[in-house]
Protein backbone atom coordinates (compact mmCIF):
# COMPACT_ATOMS: atom_id res chain seq x y z
CA UNK A 1 0.00 0.00 0.00
CA UNK A 2 2.41 2.08 1.11
CA UNK A 3 4.89 1.29 -2.41
CA UNK A 4 1.61 1.96 -4.50
CA UNK A 5 1.32 5.58 -3.02
CA UNK A 6 5.02 6.63 -3.19
CA UNK A 7 4.90 5.59 -6.98
CA UNK A 8 1.55 7.53 -7.29
CA UNK A 9 3.09 11.05 -6.02
CA UNK A 10 5.61 11.33 -8.43
CA UNK A 11 2.91 10.84 -11.24
CA UNK A 12 0.25 13.27 -9.18
CA UNK A 13 3.10 15.80 -9.40
CA UNK A 14 3.89 15.25 -12.86
CA UNK A 15 0.59 15.64 -14.72
CA UNK A 16 0.49 18.71 -12.68
CA UNK A 17 3.60 20.40 -13.77
CA UNK A 18 2.37 19.00 -17.36
CA UNK A 19 -1.02 20.93 -16.93
CA UNK A 20 0.65 23.97 -15.79
CA UNK A 21 2.95 23.82 -18.60
CA UNK A 22 0.07 23.46 -21.26
CA UNK A 23 -1.62 26.54 -19.24
CA UNK A 24 1.33 28.70 -19.41
CA UNK A 25 1.81 28.12 -23.14
CA UNK A 26 -1.90 28.38 -23.83
CA UNK A 27 -1.64 31.71 -21.87
CA UNK A 28 1.61 32.93 -23.83
CA UNK A 29 -0.10 31.98 -27.17
CA UNK A 30 -3.38 34.01 -26.17
CA UNK A 31 -1.00 37.25 -25.09
CA UNK A 32 0.75 37.17 -28.27
CA UNK A 33 -2.22 37.69 -30.68
CA UNK A 34 -4.12 39.94 -27.77
CA UNK A 35 -0.58 42.26 -28.08
CA UNK A 36 -0.83 41.95 -32.36
CA UNK A 37 -4.38 43.10 -31.93
CA UNK A 38 -3.70 46.06 -29.51
CA UNK A 39 -0.86 47.34 -31.38
CA UNK A 40 -3.19 49.29 -34.24
CA UNK A 41 -5.28 50.40 -31.02
CA UNK A 42 -1.89 51.55 -29.12
CA UNK A 43 -0.30 53.23 -32.46
CA UNK A 44 -3.94 55.30 -32.85
CA UNK A 45 -3.52 56.50 -29.26
CA UNK A 46 -0.46 57.42 -28.97
CA UNK A 47 -0.17 58.75 -32.18
CA UNK A 48 -3.41 61.26 -31.03
CA UNK A 49 -0.87 62.72 -28.20
CA UNK A 50 2.10 62.84 -30.66
CA UNK A 51 3.03 66.31 -32.26
CA UNK A 52 3.83 66.57 -35.91
CA UNK A 53 7.72 65.61 -35.69
CA UNK A 54 7.32 62.82 -33.78
CA UNK A 55 4.52 61.31 -36.03
CA UNK A 56 6.41 61.36 -39.14
CA UNK A 57 9.65 60.54 -37.68
CA UNK A 58 11.56 57.58 -39.33
CA UNK A 59 12.46 54.99 -37.37
CA UNK A 60 9.08 55.47 -35.70
CA UNK A 61 8.77 56.58 -32.43
CA UNK A 62 6.42 54.58 -30.69
CA UNK A 63 6.28 56.14 -27.45
CA UNK A 64 5.62 60.20 -27.85
CA UNK A 65 8.50 62.57 -26.63
CA UNK A 66 6.35 65.48 -26.56
CA UNK A 67 3.09 65.05 -25.28
CA UNK A 68 0.54 67.08 -26.71
CA UNK A 69 -3.58 67.82 -26.59
CA UNK A 70 -3.30 70.62 -30.11
CA UNK A 71 -4.94 67.05 -32.16
CA UNK A 72 -7.72 66.50 -30.18
CA UNK A 73 -8.65 70.37 -30.03
CA UNK A 74 -7.83 70.41 -33.89
CA UNK A 75 -10.22 67.31 -34.92
CA UNK A 76 -13.13 68.35 -32.11
CA UNK A 77 -13.14 71.70 -33.01
CA UNK A 78 -13.52 70.71 -37.08
CA UNK A 79 -15.52 67.86 -36.02
CA UNK A 80 -18.66 68.63 -34.49
CA UNK A 81 -18.56 65.59 -31.74
CA UNK A 82 -21.15 66.64 -29.35
CA UNK A 83 -23.76 67.08 -32.27
CA UNK A 84 -22.67 63.62 -33.59
CA UNK A 85 -22.44 61.60 -30.11
CA UNK A 86 -26.09 63.26 -29.24
CA UNK A 87 -27.29 61.71 -32.70
CA UNK A 88 -26.15 58.66 -31.91
CA UNK A 89 -26.92 57.88 -28.58
CA UNK A 90 -30.70 58.70 -29.68
CA UNK A 91 -30.18 56.28 -32.00
CA UNK A 92 -28.29 53.76 -29.61
CA UNK A 93 -31.12 54.02 -26.96
CA UNK A 94 -34.30 53.83 -28.95
CA UNK A 95 -32.74 50.96 -30.86
CA UNK A 96 -32.21 48.95 -27.58
CA UNK A 97 -34.78 49.49 -26.34
CA UNK A 98 -36.82 48.36 -29.48
CA UNK A 99 -35.12 45.38 -29.54
CA UNK A 100 -35.13 44.45 -26.22
CA UNK A 101 -38.68 44.21 -25.59
CA UNK A 102 -39.82 43.19 -29.00
CA UNK A 103 -37.30 40.42 -29.53
CA UNK A 104 -38.43 39.12 -25.88
CA UNK A 105 -41.56 39.47 -26.68
CA UNK A 106 -41.45 36.94 -29.79
CA UNK A 107 -38.99 34.81 -27.34
CA UNK A 108 -41.79 34.42 -24.95
CA UNK A 109 -44.28 33.18 -27.04
CA UNK A 110 -41.75 30.83 -28.92
CA UNK A 111 -40.85 29.23 -25.51
CA UNK A 112 -42.90 29.75 -22.36
CA UNK A 113 -46.67 29.17 -24.32
CA UNK A 114 -47.38 25.97 -26.45
CA UNK A 115 -49.61 26.17 -29.52
CA UNK A 116 -49.03 24.66 -32.70
CA UNK A 117 -47.25 26.70 -35.21
CA UNK A 118 -44.81 27.68 -33.24
CA UNK A 119 -41.45 25.47 -33.83
CA UNK A 120 -41.57 26.10 -37.58
CA UNK A 121 -42.32 29.49 -36.68
CA UNK A 122 -38.63 29.72 -35.05
CA UNK A 123 -37.40 28.44 -37.81
CA UNK A 124 -38.54 30.48 -40.32
CA UNK A 125 -37.12 33.44 -38.10
CA UNK A 126 -33.79 31.86 -38.14
CA UNK A 127 -33.92 31.10 -41.25
CA UNK A 128 -34.11 34.87 -42.16
CA UNK A 129 -30.56 35.44 -40.89
CA UNK A 130 -29.48 33.98 -43.83
CA UNK A 131 -30.58 36.63 -46.26
CA UNK A 132 -27.86 39.18 -46.40
CA UNK A 133 -28.71 42.95 -45.96
CA UNK A 134 -27.60 44.38 -49.24
CA UNK A 135 -30.44 41.71 -50.76
CA UNK A 136 -33.03 43.86 -49.12
CA UNK A 137 -31.48 47.01 -48.63
CA UNK A 138 -33.28 48.28 -52.04
CA UNK A 139 -36.42 47.64 -51.61
CA UNK A 140 -36.48 48.36 -47.65
CA UNK A 141 -34.67 52.14 -49.24
CA UNK A 142 -37.73 52.23 -51.93
CA UNK A 143 -40.20 51.67 -49.06
CA UNK A 144 -38.99 54.31 -46.65
CA UNK A 145 -38.76 57.13 -49.44
CA UNK A 146 -42.26 55.87 -49.93
CA UNK A 147 -43.68 56.73 -46.68
CA UNK A 148 -41.34 59.47 -46.38
CA UNK A 149 -39.14 57.93 -43.71
CA UNK A 150 -35.74 59.55 -45.69
CA UNK A 151 -33.85 62.25 -43.89
CA UNK A 152 -34.97 60.89 -40.40
CA UNK A 153 -33.80 58.16 -37.96
CA UNK A 154 -37.16 56.41 -38.08
CA UNK A 155 -35.39 53.68 -40.83
CA UNK A 156 -32.71 53.15 -38.29
CA UNK A 157 -34.78 52.75 -35.09
CA UNK A 158 -38.68 51.21 -36.04
CA UNK A 159 -37.61 47.95 -37.31
CA UNK A 160 -35.96 47.15 -34.23
CA UNK A 161 -39.01 47.31 -32.52
CA UNK A 162 -40.66 44.48 -34.96
CA UNK A 163 -37.98 42.02 -33.65
CA UNK A 164 -34.43 41.03 -34.35
CA UNK A 165 -33.74 37.23 -35.26
CA UNK A 166 -30.53 36.86 -33.71
CA UNK A 167 -31.65 38.57 -30.18
CA UNK A 168 -34.80 36.26 -30.56
CA UNK A 169 -32.83 33.38 -30.89
CA UNK A 170 -30.46 34.31 -27.68
CA UNK A 171 -33.46 35.33 -25.00
CA UNK A 172 -35.70 32.20 -26.18
CA UNK A 173 -32.70 29.77 -25.28
CA UNK A 174 -32.35 31.74 -22.27
CA UNK A 175 -36.30 31.26 -21.43
CA UNK A 176 -36.23 28.14 -22.00
CA UNK A 177 -33.68 27.26 -18.99
CA UNK A 178 -36.45 29.31 -16.79
CA UNK A 179 -38.31 26.74 -15.16
CA UNK A 180 -42.09 26.39 -16.38
CA UNK A 181 -43.21 25.19 -12.54
CA UNK A 182 -42.89 29.78 -12.03
CA UNK A 183 -45.06 30.58 -14.72
CA UNK A 184 -47.45 27.14 -13.60
CA UNK A 185 -47.80 28.51 -10.37
CA UNK A 186 -48.71 32.47 -11.11
CA UNK A 187 -51.18 30.71 -13.62
CA UNK A 188 -52.81 29.34 -11.23
CA UNK A 189 -52.61 32.76 -9.05
CA UNK A 190 -54.73 34.07 -11.80
CA UNK A 191 -51.91 35.66 -13.61
CA UNK A 192 -52.03 35.78 -17.17
CA UNK A 193 -49.38 35.82 -20.53
CA UNK A 194 -48.78 39.79 -20.23
CA UNK A 195 -48.34 39.80 -16.16
CA UNK A 196 -45.97 36.28 -16.46
CA UNK A 197 -43.77 37.91 -19.01
CA UNK A 198 -43.41 41.54 -17.61
CA UNK A 199 -43.48 40.35 -13.67
CA UNK A 200 -41.70 36.57 -14.02
CA UNK A 201 -39.86 36.17 -16.74
CA UNK A 202 -38.24 39.89 -17.60
CA UNK A 203 -36.58 40.40 -13.97
CA UNK A 204 -35.27 36.43 -14.72
CA UNK A 205 -33.94 37.40 -17.87
CA UNK A 206 -31.24 40.43 -16.97
CA UNK A 207 -28.63 39.20 -17.98
CA UNK A 208 -30.00 38.43 -21.21
CA UNK A 209 -31.62 41.31 -21.59
CA UNK A 210 -27.88 43.53 -20.90
CA UNK A 211 -26.57 40.58 -23.56
CA UNK A 212 -28.99 42.02 -26.14
CA UNK A 213 -29.05 45.59 -25.39
CA UNK A 214 -25.12 45.63 -25.66
CA UNK A 215 -24.87 43.67 -28.77
CA UNK A 216 -27.86 46.38 -30.17
CA UNK A 217 -25.91 49.62 -28.69
CA UNK A 218 -22.40 48.28 -30.67
CA UNK A 219 -24.24 47.35 -33.44
CA UNK A 220 -25.92 51.38 -33.84
CA UNK A 221 -22.46 52.67 -32.78
CA UNK A 222 -20.43 51.29 -35.05
CA UNK A 223 -23.59 51.01 -38.02
CA UNK A 224 -22.38 53.12 -41.08
CA UNK A 225 -24.50 51.94 -44.15
CA UNK A 226 -27.73 52.47 -42.54
CA UNK A 227 -26.73 56.43 -41.58
CA UNK A 228 -25.35 56.82 -45.27
CA UNK A 229 -28.09 55.42 -47.01
CA UNK A 230 -31.15 57.28 -44.93
CA UNK A 231 -29.02 60.62 -43.46
CA UNK A 232 -28.37 63.34 -45.80
CA UNK A 233 -28.19 66.07 -43.49
CA UNK A 234 -25.18 67.13 -41.95
CA UNK A 235 -26.87 68.43 -38.52
CA UNK A 236 -27.61 64.53 -38.64
CA UNK A 237 -24.88 62.66 -39.18
CA UNK A 238 -24.02 59.74 -36.29
CA UNK A 239 -20.00 59.71 -35.16
CA UNK A 240 -19.29 56.49 -37.23
CA UNK A 241 -20.43 58.30 -40.55
CA UNK A 242 -19.20 61.60 -39.58
CA UNK A 243 -16.07 60.58 -38.89
CA UNK A 244 -16.05 58.92 -42.47
CA UNK A 245 -16.25 62.53 -43.81
CA UNK A 246 -14.46 63.87 -41.51
CA UNK A 247 -11.63 61.28 -42.89
CA UNK A 248 -12.42 61.99 -46.09
CA UNK A 249 -11.61 65.57 -45.78
CA UNK A 250 -8.82 65.56 -43.71
CA UNK A 251 -6.58 62.31 -44.63
CA UNK A 252 -3.52 64.16 -44.72
CA UNK A 253 -3.95 65.26 -41.00
CA UNK A 254 -2.98 62.08 -39.35
CA UNK A 255 -3.35 63.49 -35.76
CA UNK A 256 -6.50 64.91 -35.63
CA UNK A 257 -7.57 61.68 -37.35
CA UNK A 258 -6.53 59.86 -34.78
CA UNK A 259 -7.48 62.06 -32.11
CA UNK A 260 -11.07 61.58 -33.68
CA UNK A 261 -11.04 58.02 -34.19
CA UNK A 262 -9.95 57.99 -29.91
CA UNK A 263 -12.55 59.69 -29.19
CA UNK A 264 -15.42 57.97 -30.98
CA UNK A 265 -14.06 54.10 -29.94
CA UNK A 266 -13.15 55.00 -25.83
CA UNK A 267 -16.93 54.93 -25.25
CA UNK A 268 -17.41 51.64 -26.60
CA UNK A 269 -14.37 50.12 -24.92
CA UNK A 270 -15.76 51.83 -21.53
CA UNK A 271 -19.11 49.95 -22.01
CA UNK A 272 -18.11 46.72 -22.45
CA UNK A 273 -15.26 47.19 -19.45
CA UNK A 274 -18.48 47.69 -17.59
CA UNK A 275 -21.05 45.53 -18.79
CA UNK A 276 -18.64 43.10 -19.89
CA UNK A 277 -19.77 40.72 -16.88
CA UNK A 278 -23.43 40.77 -17.31
CA UNK A 279 -23.01 40.35 -21.17
CA UNK A 280 -20.86 36.99 -20.87
CA UNK A 281 -23.26 35.15 -18.48
CA UNK A 282 -26.20 36.69 -20.59
CA UNK A 283 -24.57 34.34 -23.43
CA UNK A 284 -23.13 31.82 -21.45
CA UNK A 285 -26.30 31.03 -19.98
CA UNK A 286 -28.26 30.63 -23.37
CA UNK A 287 -26.86 27.29 -24.13
CA UNK A 288 -28.52 25.64 -21.09
CA UNK A 289 -31.06 24.35 -22.42
CA UNK A 290 -32.61 23.91 -25.92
Amino acid sequence: MAVAQRTALPAQRGAGWNKLAEKIVAHAFLIAISVIFMVPFFWMVSGSIKTGADLNAFPVVWFPKTLTLENYIAGLQVFPFARYLFNTLVICAFSMLGAALSSSFVAYGLSRIEWRWRTPLFVVILSTMMIPFYVTMVPLFTMFRAIGWTDTYLPLIVPHFFGVPFYIFLLRQFFLSIPKEMSESARMDGANELVIYWRIILPLAKPALAAVALFQFLTSWNDLLGPLIYLSDADSYTLSLGLTFFRSEYSSQFGPLMAASTVVVIPVIVVFFFAQRTFIQGITLTGVKG
